[in-house]
């Protein structure tokens, strides 16, 4: 499989136990079916930042999770022009039936979860 550039920004992305666990501390929490959505205003940065993690019980393989992650990355980099305030984003995924689901059934899920949180304008 070849890079097409489609996924999100390196500068828009983080992952690091601390990073996340500012999140995790001091944000809150949008949960959906397949997934949750864990946020927090970072007045430190000018721009959103988005992480997604999958846990190895989701799914074994790293090949799935990592198709998953680039799935759910696709969809928030075509979100981002609605994410005006920065943002850290933290999707975590805890069901395994979202490798099968249909991209357009993720984007509706994610987007209603984002909106309910308040973070798309």
């Amino acid at each position: 499989m070849t890079y097409d550039g489609s996924m999100i920004g390196k500068s828009n992305r983080f992952h690091g136990y601390n990073s996340l666990r500012f999140v995790y501390r001091n944000g809150q929490t949008v949960r959906g079916p397949l997934f949750s959505i864990n946020y927090a205003l970072n007045s430190r940065r000018s721009q959103y930042r988005a992480a997604v993690v999958i846990s190895r019980k989701v799914h074994k393989s790293a090949f799935v999770r990592n198709r998953i992650r680039r799935r759910l990355y696709e969809i928030i980099r075509k979100l981002s022009p609605q994410i005006d305030q920065p943002y850290d984003i933290v999707v975590t995924v805890f069901h395994a039936t979202v490798k099968d689901e249909p991209q357009t059934n993720l984007e509706r899920m994610l987007k209603k979860q984002l909106s309910e949180a308040g973070i798309l304008r």
